[in-house]
């Protein structure tokens, strides 16, 4: 009997969601092929069987959030023979039957409907050398006694005592200055999850907005009514009108984990877009006279993605700040140019990284984006390939977008979009009417950390390389 376990998908990332079973109990199933799909706060992928053998239990249902490394299934042989398993949720009692033997008192049922907490798990405290008196000791706890002491029960509220913390909770409580004991995990074993800070977050943000201002004292005999608060609650959703002919269905697991990253996005970052339209026609032409070559060489059509791509990293050398983190009150800089690109899915949207991306030319950025994009939308990345992003680009060009405002990819300070490549008039060599093909990039950046006029500066530097281009592609 093989053991199928939820598997370790990078130092962040403790827990999983087990989205969907691509197997059914009874079913014959080959090693590496895809056995179940889950969904992380990284990515969504499938997770292949560790063995050959008939899928023979099934212990973690769909939709269920487990911790890495916990039994989901087991694996039998041909034949579907191998040991009776053991049912994952019998190891918790089972733990709890190793205690110190108690007794129980008679007036305490047993029985299946006993309760837990009805047993005293903690020898009882002795009597201390004056305790004899006329007072008659502790009676023995009836059914309906309270639960014993609270050092007796794990508490699962407190940040000691809910496991190992991911880097981004501890980070998010060093930024707002959390006191993590305050807050409730409802991750596995009672971790403290990154939607449980927000969740804290914004309870404590709607407890401030409700809290009623003090009503000025009256000198009349009669009370003056209290001074409406200065900032009201979030306003309400208005009711759906009864006569509206609606369908609903739950957010999928990759499209709440968007949600709460845009938020926390916004509500992290003083977001501001600066844009610069850009002159690609030098690019447009080269990229015309190679693409029939590129593509018979490298079996890939060439975009100008890639040009943008290998322009931004050039930039972020010169300009460093760009590619850098904010911690707390530090700066980070970080010596790698890792690129993230958003790659649009069906009903998603992620963002691979292409790691030392100032170490590769045109093509090789262009291998490394078509390679990320096809492996992304069949759902084959590994948790690895989105994460440690330095800087991001999106491209809604290719949806036909002249620009618009991304939002940043936290932790990075700043995304770069890029808009449709079109031919447009413009004016040339003074008053002169010519056809060019121009774009516009929207560089989203972090206002707490850059200023508008370096941010100009870095778009300026990517504007000069890209209507300077000279370098060959192939």
């Amino acid at each position: 009997m093989i053991d199928v376990v939820m598997p370790k998908m990078g130092e962040s990332i403790v827990e999983g969601t087990l989205t969907r079973w691509l197997k059914k109990p009874g079913e014959k199933v080959e090693r590496d092929e895809p056995l179940f799909e889950i969904s992380t706060d990284k990515v969504d992928t499938e997770i292949p069987a560790p063995a050959s053998g008939v899928l023979s239990e099934v212990l973690v249902q769909e939709g269920a959030t487990v911790a890495v490394e916990s039994i989901v299934a087991r694996i039998g042989d041909q034949s579907g023979n191998g040991a009776a398993p053991v049912a994952a949720p019998a190891a918790a009692p089972a733990q709890r039957e190793k205690g110190p033997e108690v007794s129980v008192p008679p007036s305490v049922g047993v029985g299946p409907s006993a309760a837990v907490p009805e047993v005293r798990t903690t020898p009882p405290q002795q009597p201390s050398a004056g305790a004899a008196g006329p007072y008659p000791a502790e009676p023995p706890p009836s059914r309906h006694a309270a639960p014993p002491p609270p050092q007796a029960v794990p508490q699962s509220d407190g940040a000691e005592e809910t496991g190992p913390l991911s880097p981004l909770v501890r980070k998010m409580a060093r930024e707002y200055n959390i006191d993590l004991a305050q807050v409730r995990g409802t991750g596995a074993g009672g971790r403290i999850t990154k939607q449980d800070v927000e969740a804290y977050m914004s309870s404590q943000a709607a407890r401030t907005y409700s809290t009623p201002t003090p009503a000025p004292q009256s000198a009349g005999p009669y009370p003056v009514e209290p001074a409406p608060s200065p900032a009201a609650p979030p306003p309400q959703p208005l009711p759906l009108a009864e006569s509206a002919r609606v369908r609903t269905e739950p957010m999928s697991n990759m499209r709440q984990k968007i949600a709460e990253h845009m938020v926390m996005s916004k509500r992290t970052s003083a977001h501001v877009t600066t844009v610069h339209r850009v002159d690609m026609t030098k690019i447009a032409k080269l990229r015309d006279k190679s693409k029939a070559e590129f593509q018979a060489r490298n079996g890939f059509s060439l975009t100008f993605l890639p040009f943008v791509a290998a322009a931004s990293a050039e930039a972020l050398r010169a300009f460093p700040i760009f590619n850098a983190s904010i911690d707390g009150k530090n700066i980070v800089y970080y010596r790698d140019i890792n690129l993230g690109i958003a790659v649009a899915l069906e009903g998603g949207l992620i963002v691979p990284v292409i790691r030392n991306a100032d170490e590769r030319n045109v093509a090789g950025l262009q291998r490394a984006i078509v390679d990320l994009a096809t492996r992304a939308r069949s759902r084959q990345l590994k948790p690895d390939e989105v994460q440690g992003g330095t800087f991001s680009i999106t491209n809604f060009g290719s949806f036909g977008s002249i620009f618009a405002t991304p939002v940043i990819n936290q932790p990075q300070v700043a995304i770069l979009g890029v808009g449709a490549v079109e031919k447009v008039p413009a004016v040339v060599d003074g008053d002169a009417i010519a056809i060019r093909s121009q774009a516009h990039l929207a560089l989203t950046f972090d206002h707490r950390l850059i200023d508008g006029a370096l941010a100009d500066q870095f778009c300026q530097k990517v504007k000069s390389i890209l209507e300077n281009w000279s370098t060959s592609i192939l």
